[in-house]
């Protein structure tokens, strides 16, 4: 008894050893530590999902001073790499953009986009390739975008004229209702091919697709909550709102089969009308579904109204806040007009301050701050730090815009600062890239910055612009809405004369 008392305690004991030895080894062993970003403290369960805040983009600002350029948060059980200047910007939209170029799974995204048949939310792959490819021959095209001049020379028109009869009233003027209506109303007659009103069901149905693409549900990175999913109704608000919108777009799908409008026929080929030609012309070779080109038509109108009507709004909002700026504009769109009663985009190219203004600001209010999050499909190293496949990653742009090592005022309204300047906003300058950059950047830039010059260019000639009630300019309420969209929080009212 006592030697197989003594056997066990050496084998006990030895086992012990080894175990504690191997874990020791693989520990101290070369290139068996991985070096992680710096992580805030997180809670239980939750993770950091506290820290986010109504803002997320300013609390993670917040942190990145704290804990570096670099971060690894936990939202749940999900881990989230934030990326905070423009240097890991670099690296991973460019440098490493192949490897960073997926999207991860997200319930609400997935649902709506017809389980991610459209070109934003898709996992990156050949059917992501093709539709993007797509969208960038055939959609949004250097010529495509021109064809659409007219539409959108007259609808800055009839913007102008709406002010007009506002005007003759005592009231102020919601500037902010109508800079939305023209970006929708061009979207409507260039994708779909005619107008759907503000009041239409339309409207409202893409209005509660915004609000549930900004709702971050809990039981999504917190698993053992999923039985939240019963009772708080976001599944069945989910599931309503994409049935509607799938009715509208059949009926408008089927209102174009029957007119068959086909490239060469002459006049305006709206989106719907170029998807089915498309999908006519390869019906053998690489058919695209009905549920592709309702997808597509989804995306295109949340790039051409919600972000497009937001970088209107907040550079007629900076303008009226800083009147020697307007006033410069002004004076530089009245010049280049002269004796025209109408701007036309040719006019455009003549007016480098107008240039600056919208360049100035999306770098104060990127429209998306945060983009759309990307996901990583294999391990690596960015800045030292080791990345493992499968984490998400999220590009605080909003925060590089506003770096003060690489903005001088960084919180002050400047256009001047990009005259003579050669940065821009088209993806190649990682210190202001409010559409993103590299595979996953935004295809329709050149259509949005189309639409916000020509509407801006004609607001400033035709109006002088004040505050009602004799406020203060800088007295204009900038605060910001929260959403994966970022609006101004209130309104924007004036008297314009």
């Amino acid at each position: 008894m006592v030697s197989l008392s003594h056997f066990l305690v050496v084998l006990i004991s030895t086992s012990l050893f080894l175990f504690f030895l191997h874990k020791w080894r693989r520990i101290h062993s070369p290139g068996s530590k991985k070096r992680l970003p710096p992580s805030p403290p997180k809670l239980p369960l939750i993770g950091n999902l506290h820290q986010l805040g109504p803002l997320p983009h300013r609390s993670l600002q917040s942190l990145s001073r704290r804990y570096g350029p670099l971060m690894l948060l936990h939202f749940g059980t999900v881990p989230v790499l934030i990326v905070s200047s423009a240097e890991a910007a670099r690296e991973i939209m460019k440098n490493q953009d192949l490897i960073f170029s997926n999207r991860p799974q997200l319930s609400i995204a997935s649902r709506l986009f017809y389980n991610n048949r459209d070109v934003a939310f898709a996992p990156y792959g050949e059917y992501w390739r093709q539709n993007r490819s797509i969208c960038v021959l055939h959609l949004l095209s250097s010529k495509r975008v021109q064809s659409y001049r007219g539409v959108r020379e007259e609808e800055t028109s009839l913007m102008v004229d709406k002010i007009r009869r506002l005007c003759a009233s005592s009231n102020p003027v919601n500037l902010s209702d109508v800079m939305r209506s023209l970006t929708n109303d061009v979207i409507c007659r260039v994708a779909l091919g005619k107008k759907y009103g503000l009041g239409s069901d339309f409207k409202e149905i893409f209005g509660e697709f915004g609000v549930l693409l900004g709702i971050l549900p809990l039981w999504e990175y917190i698993p053992w909550l999923r039985w939240m999913r019963r009772f708080d109704g976001l599944d069945k608000r989910v599931e309503r709102a994409a049935k509607k919108m799938d009715r509208f777009l059949e009926v408008v799908i089927q209102e174009h089969r029957v007119r068959e409008r086909k490239e060469g026929d002459g006049g305006e080929l709206d989106f719907v009308d170029i998807l089915l030609d498309f999908q006519r012309e390869n019906a053998s070779r690489s058919p695209i579904e009905d549920d592709t080109i309702k997808a597509i038509v989804l995306d295109m109108f949340g790039a051409g109204t919600d972000t497009t009507f937001t970088a209107l709004e907040w550079a007629m909002a900076e303008l009226i806040r800083n009147p020697e700026a307007m006033k410069t504009l002004q004076n530089e769109v009245r010049e280049v007009a002269g004796n025209k009663d109408e701007i036309d985009e040719q006019d455009l190219e003549k007016m480098p301050y107008l240039k600056a203004v919208l360049k100035e600001s999306l770098r104060l209010h990127s429209p998306v701050p945060l983009l759309v999050p990307r996901e990583l499909t294999q391990d690596t190293r960015v800045l030292g730090y080791d990345i493992a496949s499968g984490m998400r990653v999220m590009i605080n742009v909003w925060a590089i815009s506003r770096d003060p090592s690489l903005w001088k005022y960084p919180e002050e309204f400047r256009p001047e600062r990009f005259l003579g300047m050669d940065i821009d906003f088209r993806g190649l300058h990682f210190e202001l890239t409010p559409f993103g950059a590299g595979r996953r950047g935004c295809p329709g830039i050149t259509f949005a910055v189309a639409v916000d010059e020509l509407a801006l260019a004609k607001l400033v000639h035709k109006f002088d612009f004040r505050l009602p009630n004799g406020a203060k300019m800088k007295e204009l309420d900038v605060s910001e809405s929260s959403g994966i969209t970022i609006h101004k929080n209130y309104p924007l009212l004036v008297v314009a004369t």
